[in-house]
């Protein structure tokens, strides 16, 4: 789920035993000195999403020093009163992320939020920090003045609209094809939407 680069959209599936909590798992706010972390878990998230989808030479460009350096920079400046990153926590390790901003969709209005990106490490997940993340996510939507959240994925990706659609978030019927290689493939994602103005 991101505006202007192939993305992933992923939730949680857990490293090691599922049997019990990780220890103070956590959401909050990320700082600037996350991006580093954030960036770490991005390039992850990313190489497991796209393996099946871009080239070996595509997928080693996903490097989590550029990662951390643009989150760096859009912590340090915002693009907007309303955009925000939050950060999952283990303990104090940063294991996934959340960002969310005003929907850049032309048929938007000023009330529509996005969730930008949202991952959890491949090795974090199915504990429950994918769902922390979507609850504090939708959450903080509604506190910065957002009435409707969208959400877009790939539209081979059953298994996070499974998870998103279980949160109440559903297909609004609109599509867009983008294009992920120089060859000029092109990659089908669906918009899926849930109204916010209402518990």
């Amino acid at each position: 789920m991101t505006t202007t680069e192939p993305h992933e959209h992923d939730h949680e599936h857990q490293h090691g035993s599922s049997d019990g909590p990780i220890a103070d798992a956590s959401v909050r706010t990320a700082r600037t000195s996350d991006a580093p972390a954030v960036g770490r878990v991005q390039a992850a998230v990313w190489e497991d999403a796209y393996a099946e989808i871009l080239s070996p030479e595509l997928l080693v460009q996903f490097e989590e020093q550029s990662f951390a350096k643009a989150w760096r920079a859009t912590l340090e400046e915002p693009p907007s009163s309303r955009h925000r990153l939050l950060v999952a926590c283990a303990g104090p390790q940063v294991v996934g992320f959340v960002a969310l901003g005003p929907s850049g969709d032309p048929d938007a209005g000023a009330d529509h939020g996005e969730l930008l990106t949202l991952g959890v490490h491949p090795q974090a997940r199915r504990v429950g920090h994918g769902s922390r993340l979507l609850n504090a996510a939708v959450d903080t939507m509604r506190v910065v003045g957002f009435e409707q959240c969208v959400a877009w994925l790939l539209a081979t990706d059953e298994t996070t609209r499974a998870f998103l659609e279980v949160a109440g978030l559903a297909p609004d019927g609109a599509f867009r094809d983008r294009v992920i290689d120089p060859d000029g493939s092109v990659v089908r994602e669906v918009r899926l939407a849930v109204d916010l103005s209402t518990p």
